[in-house]
């Protein structure tokens, strides 16, 4: 792994995510479910919780880059649109540093929409343990 090093995954969000994720969560906010409440909000139509497009993060960061034995230990995220059920995003890491002494790595995370829109853009720390 070096300085530049880029993964990313491509996944488009099915309203079952957001059902999965309230399963998990108890999130039940109303706009993700009630499309009249959705329409009068400033998003206009529901949209999917942010742990369901930041999910795609943990998915790269986990299989890809840095790869199986990585965790999250610091997120810095900016949520820049709104996802909406049926988005195709594109989840896409980049090393900016790693350090010599510790399996330690920071990311640049961005993921955009199937429209090019930055959604979420931010750094994130993460340890590689051998596994």
């Amino acid at each position: 792994m070096e300085v530049g090093d880029r993964a990313s995954r491509t996944r488009r969000v099915e309203p079952g995510d957001i059902a999965l994720f309230t399963e998990l969560t108890g999130d039940r906010n109303p706009l993700h479910y009630d499309e009249e409440a959705a329409a009068r909000s400033r998003f206009g139509r529901l949209i999917v919780q942010g742990g369901v497009t930041s999910g795609l993060l943990n998915a790269v960061v986990a299989q890809d880059l840095p790869g199986p034995g990585s965790v999250f230990l610091h997120v810095d995220w900016s949520f820049r649109a709104p996802v909406h059920p049926g988005d195709e995003l594109t989840a896409e890491v980049e090393v900016l540093e790693l350090r010599k002494d510790k399996p330690l790595t920071t990311l640049r995370t961005t993921i955009v929409n199937q429209d090019g829109f930055v959604v979420l853009d931010g750094t994130a720390l993460v340890w590689t343990e051998p596994v």
